[in-house]
């Protein structure tokens, strides 16, 4: 089943610490297009759909939409709505009794919501693993892929909030974002596909925005470059940074291109040429520069690396300032739930990405490694 709507879906893609957020706020103050704060829709629920049963069946549809809904933050994505009825009335609004079908509703409604727009975009980063089930639900989808230079959004993501503990680990994580999106790039029609830097979004914002809404099939709205006044902007701006970390407060501003060329500053030479030794390949291949060789690492090392940003993300998951994961193990709970219940058995589960894939958990967006969280006896509370 799959909805093909007037006005093209948009997906913003790429890794965190590329200037996701920016491309979305700047892409949601067209007068046209609405983009709600980040869903985590596919990552959540799309691969794990046969543990929801017959979709036909009323309360499976509704278990889904209840799922899918109570879990947006803010809540309901910040609009006026009656918690009492907003499943029902998504269920409503649903074109199909589908995934697609309550993403589209949610999005849809948001978008009444803001400023009546007749076009929805959404970014969530992990959106870059499916590609393909996206293409499924929503066949004139657009993406556009923004990308950044590797040593940067390292070096950011070590130094952010909800950031990864070691070289090799966000490393890794960048690396994983671009070969994941390479087939689709290489394959997918230039109407359905754009590339952008986020260097060049920096520092030619308003050509590129042009670019951008040609690719889109808008007109250019000087509203874009008015991104940092959104209410999104300056709630993200109001987030506490970690001491010594790199805050979200620059999307309160104009866009500007003090932020390319961080890693100078933020990362030493030895976590250069780790970089060097993990993605330097993706790297030069995306027409980024290296400044060292790479180091020569063992397989035992990189493992004790992974080790370390796994143990380091579960002990910390519920301190203040720190990604927690409460409502991505109420999901898995309520999906172990239903397999008591009969609803769905081993024999439901699909051979199917990302599923039992080694980096699983990256992809669902889990703040910590779920073995991890088991080992340390970390508290599943519930947020």
């Amino acid at each position: 089943m799959s909805i093909t709507l007037d006005e093209k879906p948009i997906f913003v893609l790429g890794c965190h610490r590329s200037g996701t957020t920016m491309l979305m706020l700047m892409i949601g103050a067209h007068p046209r297009i609405s983009v709600p704060e980040v869903a985590w829709y596919y990552q959540r629920f799309r691969p794990y759909l046969y543990s929801y049963g017959d979709l036909n069946d009323e309360e499976n549809f509704r278990t889904l939409a209840d799922e899918m809904v109570g879990g947006l933050i803010p809540p309901y994505f910040g609009m006026d709505v009656n918690p009492a009825t907003i499943v029902d009335e998504i269920m409503a609004d649903a074109k199909e009794r589908s995934f697609a079908g309550i993403f589209n509703a949610v999005l849809e409604r948001h978008a009444r919501e803001d400023g009546n727009k007749p076009r929805w975009a959404e970014k969530s980063p992990n959106n870059s693993f499916f590609v393909k089930q996206i293409k499924e639900d929503f066949p004139n989808a657009q993406f556009i892929y923004i990308t950044r230079d590797g040593r940067d959004n390292c070096a950011e993501t070590l130094h952010s909030r909800h950031g990864l503990y070691n070289m090799v680990s966000a490393a890794e994580r960048w690396k994983l974002f671009l070969e994941a999106v390479k087939p689709w790039r290489e394959t997918l029609d230039p109407s359905e596909w754009m590339d952008i830097k986020y260097e060049t979004l920096a520092r030619e914002p308003e050509a590129t925005l042009r670019r951008i809404c040609e690719f889109i099939g808008e007109e250019y709205s000087p509203s874009m470059l008015d991104f940092h006044q959104s209410e999104v902007a300056q709630t993200r701006a109001r987030v506490v940074k970690n001491p010594g970390g790199v805050s979200p407060a620059p999307l309160a501003e104009p866009v500007s291109d003090r932020f390319i060329g961080v890693y100078k500053e933020l990362l030493s030479v030895k976590d250069q040429r780790i970089f060097a030794a993990i993605a330097g390949d993706v790297q030069t291949e995306n027409g980024y520069e290296l400044d060292y060789e790479p180091e020569e690492l063992s397989e035992e090392a990189l493992e004790n690396f992974r080790e370390q940003n796994g143990r380091m993300r579960a002990a910390l998951l519920h301190a203040r300032g720190h990604m927690r994961d409460s409502y991505i193990e109420w999901l898995v709970d309520q999906r172990e739930a239903r397999k008591r219940q009969g609803i769905w058995t081993d024999a439901d589960v699909p051979d199917e990405f990302p599923i039992g894939d080694p980096n699983e958990d990256t992809i669902m967006g889990r703040g910590a490694p779920r073995k991890w969280k088991t080992e340390f006896g970390i508290p599943r509370r519930y947020y």
